[in-house]
């Protein structure tokens, strides 16, 4: 009797644990864009998006534009710094770094380095430094935009990628085992945690994952296992983006804002 019993409560507790507490964020304005990708917001309130492999920075006053046609497609844009942004060409193994008005002010050619380098992930990191995961050697590095020396840290890193996410003190990935890891400057590498699948994602903290799945967005917190759901009326969700308690929706209607408090 006493087993039956402790099992109802356990059965209860999972359900209980596995349902999502639901959040309603507040509707703040929305932004016309006619765009392929949307890349995010910075906190001056500009907004960033690419259209035919163009980039583009929008604001109330003006619509900035940035494109270079010999360096092929546009992998990744890192806008975590206004002022300096980054944008990653895999194809021609090159990063060209913006200033606030999209002009270019640096190039980096990996395939020049003295060591073999093949850039597969880039991010922008601390102490003017780039991160840059090296296909080549399967090992992450720093790279210096001052001095232009590249330095290998850690051990090798054997996982494919499903999803990659940098600051300036992590490199941040999530396996295609859906593990989540991080690597800080000196080498060192963190496990986090298993995460649920999905379509989209971005890490919010140390421990929080905001998600996408089945066109629903999902709050993650891994530390004490609770799980939220972000209620919006867009259904036809293409990309998301949060920061400073801003969280942007990206449509083909363009994008809806929303004052958002995460727990």
């Amino acid at each position: 009797m006493k087993k039956l019993v402790f099992l109802f409560l356990f059965l209860a507790s999972a359900i209980v644990t596995s349902q999502s507490i639901k959040i309603v964020p507040v509707r703040i304005d929305s932004v016309e864009i006619n765009a392929d990708k949307f890349i995010g917001t910075d906190g001056f309130k500009n907004y960033y998006y690419s259209k035919n492999n163009v980039l583009f920075k929008k604001n109330a006053e003006a619509v900035l534009q940035y494109q270079e046609l010999s360096l092929g497609t546009i992998t990744k844009v890192d806008i975590q710094n206004p002022l300096k942004i980054i944008l990653f060409y895999e194809q021609f193994n090159t990063v060209v770094i913006l200033d606030k008005q999209l002009n270019e002010v640096q190039r980096i050619e990996f395939s020049k380095l003295e060591n073999s380098t093949v850039a597969s992930a880039i991010g922008i990191a601390g102490q003017n430094k780039l991160w840059v995961f090296n296909s080549l050697k399967q090992q992450l590095g720093l790279y210096d935009l001052v001095t232009a020396q590249y330095k290998e840290i850690g051990s090798n890193i054997r996982d494919v990628f499903n999803y990659y996410q940098t600051n300036y003190n992590y490199f941040q990935w999530i396996s295609k085992n859906k593990q989540w890891y991080a690597c800080d400057l000196y080498g060192k590498i963190h496990t986090i945690a298993k995460v649920n699948s999905f379509e989209e994602c971005q890490i919010i903290d140390e421990n929080k994952l905001l998600f996408l799945k089945d066109n629903t967005l999902f709050l993650r917190d891994y530390a004490d296992e609770k799980q939220y759901e972000i209620k919006i009326v867009e259904k036809s969700l293409r990309k998301f983006y949060y920061k400073d308690q801003i969280l942007s929706i990206f449509t083909n209607q363009g994008i809806t804002n929303y004052k958002l408090t995460l727990p």
